[in-house]
């Protein structure tokens, strides 16, 4: 297989084992707004981040593993994809644990409180 499709594909797998969460879920992806509302900044702020570091040479990313589409910025699409698909695919296991936890349990009561546990 051609390596510049990793990251891609990579992105298209986090989506594909994701995709049942919307159906235990809260139905994310049936209430858009809330959902731009909560993936936008994450998108805003990291492609903002990766333009910058990317025009200072901080880094960059192997062209064996990119499609070689870029975008302005010389932002390779993954890495636009990448900061939609993580934030959905968050966004879609949150909303799942939140449906299927039991009832009258809230989620700061069933995680351990580890700074108790510090010594």
């Amino acid at each position: 297989m051609d390596g510049r499709w990793e990251y891609a594909l990579l992105l298209l797998g986090c989506l594909a084992v994701t995709a049942p969460l919307e159906f235990l879920g809260d139905g994310v992806y049936r209430r858009p707004a809330e959902l731009v509302r909560a993936v936008l900044p994450v998108v805003l702020l990291f492609t903002a981040w990766d333009v910058v570091a990317v025009a200072r040479r901080h880094w960059d990313y192997n062209p064996a593993f990119v499609t070689g589409l870029r975008l302005p910025g010389a932002l390779p699409v993954e890495e636009l994809l990448f900061f939609l698909v993580v934030p959905l695919c968050a966004v879609l296991t949150y909303e799942a644990v939140l449906t299927m936890r039991p009832k009258g349990i809230r989620l700061d009561d069933a995680v351990p409180d580890l700074a108790a546990h510090r010594g």
